[in-house]
């Protein structure tokens, strides 16, 4: 049976720590000692006053207007080429509303992840060569994961383990935690990964 790989898009594909630290610094919301993954800083933010509405308004900033300043994980090219050579159906599928509040006016955070990857050349033959039609926006989890069921994907990777304990996930899909930073609360079963290149090589070894 041919591979059908869905793929998450934020903090997966989009690496946000460093921006999302700087962006932080720049509101005043921690300083340089806070440590730089984008949970610890969610943390730090989280203990303040009024930290939710701090932390929401900060994702607004660094999923919108900001989001050209992430970085693309190491090792994602390679990763795309070797789906083409082995024939595998690459789909991304992102848990993403359409529009975040950003002081009184409304920013298209869809459009602003496709601009990220037209700039990063997912769209470009000699890019990554993905298909735009290949990318799903859904408003909910329950949405993405009937998306993942209705593509019929083979496998799926995701930075959150919560996706995978749904109990409405796909039984047969497998399931790959993408966990840079390590691993904690992994459902039994799922494998994780630091690094592209180690998810590459378990796909297509």
């Amino acid at each position: 049976m041919d591979k059908v790989i869905g793929i998450d898009l934020d903090n997966t594909l989009v690496c946000y720590d460093a921006l999302f630290h700087l962006a932080a610094r720049e509101e005043g919301l921690i300083d340089s000692t806070t440590p730089g993954s984008k949970e610890k800083i969610r943390d730090a933010i989280r203990l303040l006053p009024g930290g939710e509405s701090k932390w929401t308004r900060l994702q607004a900033i660094v999923y919108g207007p900001r989001i050209l300043e992430a970085a693309l994980f190491d090792g994602i090219g390679p990763f795309f080429r070797r789906c083409a050579a082995d024939g595998a159906r690459a789909v991304i599928v992102s848990h993403k509303t359409r529009f975040a509040a950003l002081d009184g006016k409304q920013v298209d955070l869809r459009q602003s992840a496709l601009r990220w990857m037209e700039e990063r050349g997912f769209f470009e033959r000699d890019g990554f060569a993905l298909s735009r039609e290949a990318v799903f926006f859904e408003e909910t989890r329950a949405e993405k994961i009937e998306r993942i069921r209705a593509l019929g994907c083979t496998h799926f990777i995701d930075d959150l383990a919560e996706v995978f304990a749904e109990s409405a996930f796909p039984s047969g899909v497998v399931k790959l935690l993408f966990a840079p930073h390590g691993s904690n609360g992994v459902p039994p079963g799922v494998p994780p990964f630091k690094t592209w290149r180690a998810l590459g090589d378990f796909l297509f070894a």
